[in-house]
């Protein structure tokens, strides 16, 4: 999860206000209770949640570093985006109080070997294709500045490479259009878009229907590829 550093209202309202408006959690998303020996305890969350943020009442980029090495995890790691999604963090790089004890209740974890514990499990919820895309549709109000309608170039193309990198066959090429391209950003119509093409074109953009309702944004990159390909 790339870490960007933002101004933050002040810390005591913050855990007031900064909630996600424009992103509608469905409701297919369940977290499947973990037997564990040790009973959550709110106390011990939120005893757990200040010893991370220290005295700046959020745990911001350089806090985020520590916890992240405790848990054992890169920040740039995916999991740190599916843990976000499950504190429904507002913005990439600070979890708030409030958004720590909603989501580590969630979970059932309130200490650093409670959550290590459930990495296996958080990892294994991007194989759920419901859950990934709702991960996915969630990284776009999350990584997008909030003072903007669409995410940056290079903020897209990070994440699509942390959420597509490594599963679909195109991206390779996608962003190689991306990077030649006159966007400068990606609207969230076309963010939505570009996952349901990695999920249903084929490698040779064979079944690509140019009279489909798909973005000018895919239509280009077809066009684009195919142009190559003859060349």
């Amino acid at each position: 999860m790339p870490l960007k550093k933002r101004k933050l209202p002040d810390s005591d309202d913050h855990d007031h206000k900064c909630k996600i408006t424009s992103f509608t959690r469905p409701q297919i998303r369940s977290v499947k209770p973990i037997r564990t020996e040790t009973l959550f305890s709110n106390k011990k969350c939120l005893a757990w949640f200040h010893k991370c943020a220290g005295p700046d009442k959020v745990v911001g980029p350089e806090a985020m570093g520590k916890f992240c090495e405790d848990i054992g995890v890169e920040p740039e790691n995916i999991i740190m985006l599916v843990l976000a999604w499950h504190l429904e963090a507002a913005n990439m790089g600070y979890f708030t109080k409030d958004e720590w004890l909603r989501g580590m209740t969630l979970l059932q974890c309130d200490s650093t070997e409670m959550l290590r514990s459930k990495l296996d499990y958080l990892r294994s919820e991007l194989n759920d294709s419901a859950v990934f895309k709702n991960i996915y549709r969630y990284a776009f109000d999350f990584a997008r500045d909030k003072n903007q309608r669409s995410l940056d170039m290079d903020t897209a193309k990070s994440m699509l490479a942390l959420l597509l990198g490594r599963t679909w066959p195109l991206f390779p090429l996608f962003d190689q259009f991306l990077e030649q391209s006159k966007y400068k950003g990606l609207n969230k119509d076309q963010w939505y878009n570009v996952l349901e093409f990695s999920r249903t074109i084929n490698a040779e953009l064979s079944n690509y229907d140019e009279d489909g309702a798909w973005p000018v944004l895919l239509d280009e990159f077809v066009e684009w590829q195919k142009t190559r390909s003859m060349s």
